[in-house]
């Protein structure tokens, strides 16, 4: 500044800047830009200078070196040959020997010729094949007689009971005198069956004039043959159609409507009839064959049979005789909307027939709109049937209340535990096992086929405790069941009633135990007054004289058993055959018939 211009110059690689008035901006050893760098204003050092050494104490000679002033020379090596000579003497290496063991050709053998010296050969010594030595081959199957029955000792309850064996009906067979059919009455007596239950005895006279139907009975009175007898009777000349039914059967439960199959199919055969089961957890495609096949009586719960009708798979309008059997359960379970509306499909003048232990609430709207001056009959008081059983509540403080269960359960017989929840029935079922006592649970989360196993394996014999939801109480029909024990309390009096009616069945005779907290001591009491008995709760612990000296229950063994697993049938399917009579081997390619495999 002070009148010193100063003039700024773009800055080059490798030039140095203006000096008009301007410093050196690099002072002292710093190397300029591009001082390393080759060209013209490098500041390379001069030839002949020595070179920066690449590593501390060694120097990289230059080529005027007296170290590479003489440079090494390769003429002086003897050139390499690469000649193989058959000997190798030169080198040293290994000599040929002519008298190895190589081998050597044979001039005394004469030349091999080709010419025709060789006498051919013959084939004329050889007897020719023939090929009628082998009897001719037959596919004529013999004649079998299908009129045998292979499997008459394992018969099916599905087989007609007439065929198998012939009963004679005595004069004084109570289901003579109602007007039934010969084949029926042979049918059940082949069953063993030969007088009629009072609620039977009341209600099938009336069934079989076409008029309406109310029956109000205890669980386990024989309903299911009350309205199951007079249905087969009506419709043994009807002609049947596909997806027509000409009668219908609701009940809540699958358990429960595979009862009523089980009771009334046999009998059904035996005048031809066809009964088919509607459930849900059941695959819809053989529901749909059994339908557009042709079905007499249509036995099923509320949900399935919906879906069916919406589908266009069933059709109502010909439907006879209808049947509502456990419609208090049925309205409690919430199918009154759905009951309703099946209903409404059938003929408004067809025969309806309402089996309940019950007749109170949702249950007298279904009789005031569906039913057409019902014939009432009432066998018994609702509370009637808890007569024939011993009841008995046990007040047990919380944390003993699995071991007195597991006493309980300790005995000999059929014994069956009533929970709320399905996870409670898994829950006590699996305690039982670890005490040492057989168990199986059965509720709603189950499919189909384990429901069904685990009631197989209850009645006969191979679990002899149930542990079983109130969703599963009314499909629970099993005869010599001596103990129903109560886990958790029930809800009201109609529940205590149903769970009660799966002891002393058909006249016989069972206890009731219901186990209470403390808390649930005045609440028990209560429904029990309500159930019209009278009973005061007893304290009780595990090891008192109570728990053994009314039912028979002892100190498990504490020994855990596996739960039961039920074998895998065994299908014994006939073979296919092919067009040839033989066995099918599949593929569409050739058939072998019965040739025998092939032996190499």
């Amino acid at each position: 500044m002070n009148g010193t211009t100063v003039s700024y110059a773009p800055k080059t690689p490798g030039l140095a800047p203006s000096k008009t008035g301007v410093k050196p901006r690099h002072k002292g050893k710093k190397k300029a830009f591009g001082a390393n760098k080759s060209g013209p204003n490098s500041h390379t050092a001069p030839t002949g200078a020595p070179k920066k050494a690449h590593r501390k104490g060694t120097r990289r000679p230059d080529e005027s070196s007296p170290a590479t002033a003489e440079r090494r020379t390769f003429d002086d090596r003897k050139p390499r040959s690469f000649d193989r000579s058959p000997n190798r003497d030169e080198r040293g290496g290994y000599q040929r020997r002519e008298d190895s063991g190589s081998y050597q050709r044979r001039e005394d053998r004469p030349a091999r010729t080709f010419n025709n010296d060789r006498p051919a050969r013959s084939y004329d010594d050889r007897p020719a094949r023939t090929f009628n030595d082998r009897p001719a081959r037959s596919f004529d199957r013999p004649n079998r007689d299908r009129s045998e029955n292979k499997y008459e000792e394992g018969i099916d309850e599905l087989t007609p009971i007439a065929g198998k064996a012939a009963v004679e009906v005595g004069e004084n067979n109570g289901f003579t005198a109602m007007g039934l059919p010969d084949k029926l009455v042979a049918a059940l007596a082949a069953s063993g069956i030969s007088a009629p239950f009072a609620i039977q005895g009341e209600a099938i006279p009336t069934a079989l004039t076409g008029a309406d139907l109310l029956a109000r009975a205890a669980t386990g009175s024989g309903k299911t043959l009350a309205f199951g007898l007079p249905l087969i009777a009506t419709l043994a000349d009807v002609k049947r159609e596909p997806n027509r039914p000409h009668a219908m059967v609701l009940v809540p439960t699958r358990e429960l409507a595979m009862q009523v199959v089980e009771a009334l199919a046999p009998l059904g055969k035996s005048l031809g009839l066809r009964m088919v089961l509607i459930a849900g957890g059941m695959p819809y495609k053989k529901q749909l064959m059994a339908l557009e096949s042709g079905v007499d009586v249509l036995i099923s719960t509320p949900g399935r049979l919906i879906d069916l009708i919406e589908r266009g798979a069933a059709d109502l309008s010909d439907v006879r005789i209808s049947v509502l059997d456990e419609a208090d359960q049925m309205c409690d379970m919430g199918f009154l909307p759905e009951v309703t509306r099946i209903l409404d499909e059938t003929p408004e003048h067809s025969q309806r027939m309402l089996f309940s232990a019950t007749l109170d609430g949702d249950v007298d709207k279904l009789v005031r709109k569906f039913l057409t001056d019902p014939v009432r009959h009432s066998t018994a008081d609702v509370t009637a049937s808890i007569d024939s059983m011993e009841h008995h509540v046990f007040v047990v403080h919380p944390g003993r209340k699995a071991e007195v269960t597991a006493e309980l359960a300790s005995r000999e017989g059929r014994t069956i535990i009533f929970v709320r929840t399905k996870l409670g029935a898994d829950r006590v079922a699996e305690k039982l096992r670890e005490a040492g006592v057989g168990a199986a649970a059965l509720h709603g989360g189950l499919n189909q086929g384990a429901r069904t196993r685990t009631l197989s394996a209850f009645r006969d014999g191979h679990v002899p405790v149930l542990v079983a939801t109130d969703v599963a109480a009314r499909g629970i029909h099993i005869d010599d069941v001596e103990l129903v024990v109560q886990a958790d309390p029930p809800t009201d009096h109609k529940t205590y009633l149903h769970r009660a009616g799966r002891t002393a069945r058909a006249g016989g005779s069972g206890s009731v135990v219901t186990l209470a907290m403390p808390r649930e001591r005045g609440g028990v009491e209560r429904t029990t007054r309500q159930a019209g008995l009278k009973v005061r709760g007893v304290y009780v612990e595990p090891g008192d004289a109570p728990l053994e000296s009314i039912t028979g229950g002892t100190k498990p063994s504490g020994v855990p058993v596996e739960e039961y697993r039920a074998p895998a049938p065994v299908r014994n399917r006939r073979p296919r055959r092919d067009s040839m009579g033989g066995d099918f081997k599949g593929g569409r390619g050739r058939s072998y018939g019965r040739r025998p495999q092939r032996s190499f």
